[in-house]
Protein backbone atom coordinates (compact mmCIF):
# COMPACT_ATOMS: atom_id res chain seq x y z
CA UNK A 1 0.00 0.00 0.00
CA UNK A 2 1.13 3.71 -0.27
CA UNK A 3 1.39 5.46 2.20
CA UNK A 4 -1.11 8.23 0.93
CA UNK A 5 -3.45 5.35 1.45
CA UNK A 6 -2.93 5.62 5.84
CA UNK A 7 -3.41 8.76 6.31
CA UNK A 8 -7.01 8.76 7.06
CA UNK A 9 -5.72 5.06 9.39
CA UNK A 10 -3.52 7.52 10.89
CA UNK A 11 -5.67 10.53 11.57
CA UNK A 12 -8.29 7.61 13.17
CA UNK A 13 -5.63 5.82 15.49
CA UNK A 14 -4.49 9.69 16.56
CA UNK A 15 -8.33 10.26 17.87
CA UNK A 16 -8.08 6.83 18.78
CA UNK A 17 -4.85 7.71 20.93
CA UNK A 18 -6.50 10.75 22.06
CA UNK A 19 -9.92 10.10 23.46
CA UNK A 20 -7.66 7.41 25.52
CA UNK A 21 -4.67 9.68 27.26
CA UNK A 22 -5.43 12.72 26.03
CA UNK A 23 -3.20 15.18 23.69
CA UNK A 24 0.39 13.22 24.11
CA UNK A 25 3.87 14.28 22.74
CA UNK A 26 4.52 11.89 20.01
CA UNK A 27 6.66 9.32 21.43
CA UNK A 28 5.64 9.26 24.88
CA UNK A 29 4.22 6.42 26.97
CA UNK A 30 0.30 5.40 28.26
CA UNK A 31 -0.99 2.18 29.64
CA UNK A 32 -3.71 0.55 27.49
CA UNK A 33 -5.17 -2.56 27.48
CA UNK A 34 -2.69 -3.43 30.58
CA UNK A 35 0.19 -2.60 28.25
CA UNK A 36 2.44 0.69 27.88
CA UNK A 37 2.14 1.72 24.57
CA UNK A 38 3.78 4.61 22.49
CA UNK A 39 2.43 7.60 20.55
CA UNK A 40 3.38 6.29 17.40
CA UNK A 41 4.50 8.86 14.75
CA UNK A 42 3.12 8.78 11.18
CA UNK A 43 6.38 6.80 9.75
CA UNK A 44 5.92 3.97 13.01
CA UNK A 45 2.67 3.87 12.24
CA UNK A 46 2.08 2.51 9.36
CA UNK A 47 4.20 -0.22 8.85
CA UNK A 48 2.71 -1.59 12.69
CA UNK A 49 -1.29 -0.79 10.53
CA UNK A 50 -0.30 -3.20 7.50
CA UNK A 51 0.99 -5.74 9.56
CA UNK A 52 -1.83 -5.74 11.94
CA UNK A 53 -4.63 -5.70 9.00
CA UNK A 54 -2.54 -8.48 6.96
CA UNK A 55 -1.94 -10.53 10.40
CA UNK A 56 -6.15 -9.58 11.63
CA UNK A 57 -7.35 -10.99 7.81
CA UNK A 58 -5.43 -14.53 8.33
CA UNK A 59 -6.86 -14.64 12.00
CA UNK A 60 -10.51 -14.16 10.31
CA UNK A 61 -9.82 -15.78 7.34
CA UNK A 62 -8.47 -19.03 9.86
CA UNK A 63 -10.84 -18.85 12.54
CA UNK A 64 -13.47 -18.95 9.52
CA UNK A 65 -12.01 -22.50 8.23
CA UNK A 66 -12.25 -23.54 12.25
CA UNK A 67 -8.27 -24.25 11.82
CA UNK A 68 -6.22 -24.14 15.07
CA UNK A 69 -5.45 -20.41 15.40
CA UNK A 70 -1.77 -20.66 16.95
CA UNK A 71 -1.02 -19.01 20.39
CA UNK A 72 2.28 -16.35 19.06
CA UNK A 73 0.02 -15.04 16.59
CA UNK A 74 -2.44 -14.31 19.00
CA UNK A 75 -0.26 -12.58 21.15
CA UNK A 76 1.21 -10.47 18.51
CA UNK A 77 -2.02 -9.16 17.17
CA UNK A 78 -3.04 -8.56 20.82
CA UNK A 79 0.44 -7.15 20.56
CA UNK A 80 -0.37 -4.68 17.13
CA UNK A 81 -4.04 -3.71 18.12
CA UNK A 82 -2.64 -2.12 21.75
CA UNK A 83 -0.05 -0.58 20.05
CA UNK A 84 -3.02 0.81 17.51
CA UNK A 85 -5.15 1.87 20.21
CA UNK A 86 -7.60 -1.01 19.54
CA UNK A 87 -9.79 -3.42 21.79
CA UNK A 88 -8.60 -7.08 21.26
CA UNK A 89 -10.45 -8.59 18.71
CA UNK A 90 -9.31 -11.77 20.04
Amino acid sequence: MAEKDHLEDFRTYLTRFEGVAGEREFGEFVKFSGRLVKKLTYDEFCPRWEEFVKMKTVYDETFARGDTINDAMVRVLKERAAELMLEPPV
